[in-house]
């Protein structure tokens, strides 16, 4: 019999806050980070991103380090790692693990051109510094899988450890708006000239975002806040940039997710999804939902709130969702307001109490990657 897996810690960095109560609490208050930016150095004309400020950033790492060679995304990795790690009281020997997730990593580095700035771009370097900080013992391990890379460090950290490989993984992920990342989404036409409506009739594309989210992944109960039972991953291979049209890798990611969790889908609570207010991912996930018969759980984006974080946003959405779970509490999907999928899903529209024992997480991204885990709130 498999091991049972717990998340034990939570964190996150975000505009909205530098730990997980002051999330949410913005949340509840209906706050978004993602405001109109005019930084020439990002983009010529002004765009809608949700951005961490800077001074708040290096405020904050002060108070643990005065070493400067850190860049800005390893800061706020270290940041949300820091207390789950004191809290722990895990020793680091061969059974630790540690997890890095991103999608883009440093690639601010590359501004500069010399050896050592294409060096640091290297997510290998990049985890090995975080690691470092710590003093973790094993290699460090990196996911990079697009957008689904934070919760797929999740089903990864599951994975390794009922196999007995580790007992304990820490688990980090974080992006940062860039220039790169900017123009990129700019390019595909897919940026929203207004903060984003998820599933809505006027959607108009993606806001980006930044933020880090951590949590320890272990095998032991004591102080776990939810238990992973279930998770798959399944490539549609459908287009560069484009999800399936029938939502088919999204449809058996989730469909094997409850299969391994042994529920059925009537068991589902809730479901914290992807929802990036593109045309294409949210009409996708909603075909994917009705057949599997999900569509009338209660759904909700939070990408109005922090905008698009990459390969953050599927843990950070996790740590906000556990906390959904334990609260019995369902957060709106900010920005939505008139359905505008084919296929009728149950948007949640506002905060409203309602017990929660199981709920689905998921993720899609670039390449037609897929992502689903299944999560059981802890009698």
């Amino acid at each position: 019999m498999l091991k049972e897996i717990y998340i034990t810690q939570t964190n996150c960095i975000t505009p909205l806050g530098f730990d997980v109560e002051a999330n949410i609490e913005a949340i509840l208050r209906g706050d978004s980070g993602i405001q109109l930016h005019n930084d020439i150095s990002l983009m010529p004309n002004p765009f809608y991103a949700s951005i961490i400020s800077d001074e708040k950033i290096n405020s904050a790492f002060a108070k643990f380090s005065t070493e400067t060679k850190y860049s800005r995304l390893e800061k706020i990795m270290i940041l949300a790692l820091e207390p789950i790690i004191k809290n722990a009281e895990i020793e680091f020997n061969s059974k630790t693990a540690f997890i890095l997730s991103t999608t883009k990593g440093n690639v601010t580095a590359l501004k500069d051109n010399t050896s050592d700035s294409f060096n640091n771009a290297h997510l290998d370097v990049l985890a090995k510094n975080v690691s470092d900080f710590f003093g973790f013992t094993t290699q460090p391990i990196v996911v990079s899988n697009a957008c689904v890379s934070g919760i797929l460090a999740v089903s990864i950290a599951k994975r390794m450890i009922q196999s007995e490989l580790y007992d304990n993984v820490f688990v980090v992920a974080g992006d940062e708006v860039s220039e790169f990342v900017l123009s990129g989404f700019n390019a595909f036409q897919a940026m929203s000239d207004l903060p984003c409506k998820p599933y809505s009739k006027n959607r108009t594309g993606v806001s980006l975002g930044e933020a880090t989210a951590a949590v320890l992944v272990s095998a032991e109960a004591k102080k776990a806040k939810i238990k992973i039972i279930g998770d798959s991953s399944i490539n549609d291979a459908n287009h560069i940039s484009g999800p399936s049209r029938t939502g088919e890798g999204l449809f058996r990611s989730i469909q094997n997710a409850l299969k391994e969790a042994q529920i059925e889908t009537h068991k589902l609570d809730y479901i914290s999804a992807h929802g990036t207010a593109t045309p294409f991912n949210d009409e996708m996930e909603a075909i994917a939902l009705n057949r599997l018969g999900l569509q009338n759980v209660p759904v909700n984006s939070l990408k109005g709130f922090y905008g698009h974080t990459l390969g953050a946003s599927g843990l950070l959405e996790t740590v906000i969702a556990i906390e959904s779970t334990n609260k019995n509490m369902l957060f709106e999907s900010k920005g939505f307001d008139e359905i505008g999928v084919t296929e009728a899903i149950n948007v949640i529209e506002k905060n409203e109490k309602r017990n929660i024992e199981y709920f689905l997480k998921t993720a899609s991204g670039f390449g037609g990657c897929n992502t689903a885990v299944v999560f059981e709130k802890v009698k």
